[in-house]
């Protein structure tokens, strides 16, 4: 691809921007000073209505910021999308950015404008297109976001269109740790990559979850993205200890269980999501160290288009 790889850098004039790279490098050179560079979006690609090329595909990074957890009751206030090219050699250009913030049926409290900068004037009268969420999303191959299991449910409810595509998250899906980042916050990622960007605003988010899951890896490890690719395109089980005994919910909760008091239509049980290659070890867990009889558990197994449903 002709595309540049990584993050620009903002420009003056020449004279100007190779002062301040050079004064950089020399606090860097004392060995007492980090330097974090203003992360600037790529620019987007002027492509019109040019066929895909072969191999090509389209992914879709998305953020949402909301007036609450809930997305059974509150709402998207901000929606951000970049769209973006990929192939088997990783991420190319980007083809298409969305920003649009959206009034809500309440007012927004003190805490998410704390959180967020989002305030009840800056979205009175916004509404959200709909009709251009839905086009924007609809060549998608893959819509990434980090914590998917927040932001689907929101989006699913806004809108038709975000149900049936493939979702990846880029905080489960990406082994952050043992790529050396002391946390999977965005916010963590972006500084312990030298950069620094405005958090907490939708579309930025994204623009810098593309450059932390573009930037070169160490040496012999694939980038974060082509693993965030490859493991969304696993199967994985949602594994249930149904009828387990009271005295293992402690064993269950240590193992990473998760209680399902039986709403929407879910057992009530104990419940674990694990990838495919660990469903026999999990399998044999249950009926070793929980029930101690060889019984099977019940299973959803699950692709990247069912993932991360609430």
């Amino acid at each position: 691809m002709s595309a540049a790889r990584g993050p620009r850098q903002a420009v003056s004039t020449p004279n100007r921007q190779d002062e301040e790279d050079a004064a950089a490098r020399r606090l860097e050179e004392t060995g007492r000073f980090k330097i974090l560079r203003s992360l600037v979006p790529r620019p987007v690609a002027a492509r019109a209505s040019a066929p895909p090329r072969a191999g090509e595909r389209i992914g879709v990074i998305l953020d949402t910021e909301t007036t609450g957890l809930d997305p059974a009751k509150d709402e998207i206030i901000e929606l951000g999308m970049v769209a973006f090219t990929y192939d088997a050699a990783g991420i190319g250009e980007v083809i298409g950015v969305f920003s649009a913030l959206r009034e809500p049926g309440q007012p927004i409290s003190a805490e998410i404008t704390r959180i967020t900068g989002i305030t009840d004037a800056m979205v009175a009268g916004q509404v959200l297109d709909l009709k251009a969420v839905a086009a924007f999303i609809a060549p998608a191959d893959l819509v990434i976001a980090h914590n998917a299991g927040f932001d689907r449910p929101f989006c699913e409810r806004l809108t038709g269109g975000f149900d049936v595509k493939p979702w990846a998250c880029s905080v489960a899906e990406v082994d952050w740790s043992g790529r050396g980042f002391e946390g999977a916050k965005l916010g963590y990622i972006v500084g312990q990559c030298g950069w620094f960007h405005q958090g907490h605003r939708a579309v930025d988010d994204c623009h810098a979850l593309l450059e932390v899951l573009d930037r070169p890896s160490t040496a012999g490890r694939a980038s974060a993205f082509s693993e965030l690719v490859e493991k969304s395109a696993r199967r994985r089980c949602r594994i249930w200890a149904e009828g387990s005994p009271f005295h293992t919910k402690d064993l269950l909760k240590a193992r990473g269980y998760r209680w399902s008091d039986g709403s929407n239509g879910q057992l009530k049980s104990w419940w674990r999501e694990v990838d495919e290659a660990d469903f026999d070890a999990e399998r044999a867990f249950l009926q070793t160290e929980v029930y101690q009889a060889p019984v099977d558990p019940f299973v959803q197994w699950m692709s990247a288009a069912e993932r991360f449903k609430r």
